[in-house]
């Protein structure tokens, strides 16, 4: 199968985030054919359309990296049942100005895990209607939705308990060939 960059975003911004961790297992049981870039949005100040006609530095530099990847990966705590609102924040500049969104035609995939027995399952349903509105395929099976306990990842990425090693893999895998399907159909002009 081809090759393609994938961007991955981690919904939180704290430094020692599960999310993160999952992030790291998920690029580590991902097939060869995915090459991954964090994205980050820490820098991003809180959007306004008073920036439209001059994106500040920092919002340039993130719908580049956004345009350099073939896809996207989402990897997101819940917040208060919803998405973190950096997160929010970091989708309304890549959307903007109008005309410029940078998720058109970009397949993704929506991923999280949470101390809690239903994961992040309703934020992950509050990101999918986000990326809906903004015009991106996604990966909807399978559905992820990762209890995090202790141990469960290891700070290097690894998967501690087999079950759940076998369901990110598979997950990749899938993520893999959602992408190779999303891009022989729809240009990728975002």
């Amino acid at each position: 199968m081809k090759h393609y960059k994938v961007g991955y975003l981690i919904g939180s911004l704290a430094r020692e985030s599960i999310n993160r961790k999952l992030a790291g297992a998920l690029i580590r049981l991902a097939p060869e054919n995915l090459a991954f870039t964090e994205i980050s949005f820490a820098d991003l100040p809180l959007y306004s359309y008073d920036y439209d006609a001059d994106f500040p530095p920092a919002a340039r530099a993130f719908k580049a990296a956004l345009k350099a990847v073939d896809a996207l990966l989402f990897v997101t705590p819940e917040y208060n049942r919803s998405i973190p609102g950096g997160l929010k924040n970091a989708i309304d500049w890549a959307s903007r100005p109008y005309g410029t969104n940078s998720f058109t035609h970009k397949p993704s995939a929506v991923i999280g895990c949470s101390p809690g027995a239903i994961g992040t399952a309703i934020a992950q349903q509050s990101l999918r209607s986000v990326l809906g509105f903004c015009n991106s395929p996604q990966m909807n099976a399978p559905e992820a939705y990762i209890q995090f306990t202790p141990g469960l990842i290891t700070d290097d990425g690894e998967v501690t308990v087999p079950s759940t090693e076998k369901f990110l893999r598979h997950y990749m895998e899938e993520f893999h060939i959602f992408i190779a399907r999303v891009l022989s159909v729809l240009p990728n002009d975002a």
